[in-house]
């Protein structure tokens, strides 16, 4: 079983997240997610037996680091983390849910938008804050929000793309997430892990390159 390391995390900036996945198609999707190279994946508790899901997918692929997503209370923190799940990620700031993460030693990321959400969200323990969603503010908010807050980790998430993704990184995104555009409902019933994998591909090369061009530019810097 993966525990959650967030130096590897911050290598390799990129969540996945299931949403509506059935059973007999999760070693599919996990083999195509590791072989795409996605090596952190959340599994979201409104998909249908999402705890039997989570513990399968930990025992299944221990290279892969199982979380929980869609947590709403602590109950379902509690549960999740006794199901295997090393992380934890919520749409919004529950301070149970912080608690019980704490408590645990589970890393946390709980959805907020305005500064004041931000700001809290970090106080109460946040691994990272989870910008959600990214698209509807776009990385020029993820921009200003580092002026005040260089010290807060933001993830974004929703409609990150490999289009954006470097727009998102310069801005200041400690990291993102990629979901339901890759990981569709109809994909996943219909067994396309060959597409699945190759655009997940396609996502951490284009975060791969905003990578290495940002330390040839941290190279270029302490060689002046």
């Amino acid at each position: 079983m993966a525990v959650f390391d967030l130096t590897l995390f911050e290598k390799e900036p990129v969540l996945g997240i299931i949403r509506g996945i059935e059973e007999d198609s999760l070693p599919g999707l996990l083999h195509a997610a590791y072989s795409g190279g996605l090596r952190f994946l959340e599994i979201t508790l409104n998909t249908p037996s999402a705890l039997l899901l989570i513990k399968k997918a930990a025992e299944l692929f221990p290279s892969i680091c199982i979380g929980a997503g869609t947590v709403l209370s602590a109950e379902a923190t509690q549960q999740a983390i006794n199901c295997g799940a090393q992380f934890i990620v919520s749409p919004n700031l529950n301070k149970h849910v912080a608690d019980v993460c704490i408590k645990n030693n589970r890393a946390y990321f709980p959805g907020a938008l305005t500064p004041t959400e931000i700001e809290n969200a970090w106080s109460f323990g946040a691994t990272m804050v989870k910008v959600f969603p990214a698209s509807q503010m776009g990385p020029d908010y993820i921009k200003l929000l580092k002026g005040p807050f260089d010290h807060i980790k933001l993830m974004a998430v929703g409609g990150i793309s490999p289009k954006n993704i470097s727009d998102y990184f310069s801005a200041g995104a400690s990291a993102v997430a990629m979901g339901g555009s890759i990981f569709s409902l109809k994909r996943m019933a219909e067994k396309e892990f060959s597409l699945i994998q190759k655009e997940i591909e396609e996502f951490m090369f284009a975060v791969n390159k905003v990578y290495s061009n940002m330390e040839m530019t941290d190279v270029a810097k302490q060689s002046n």
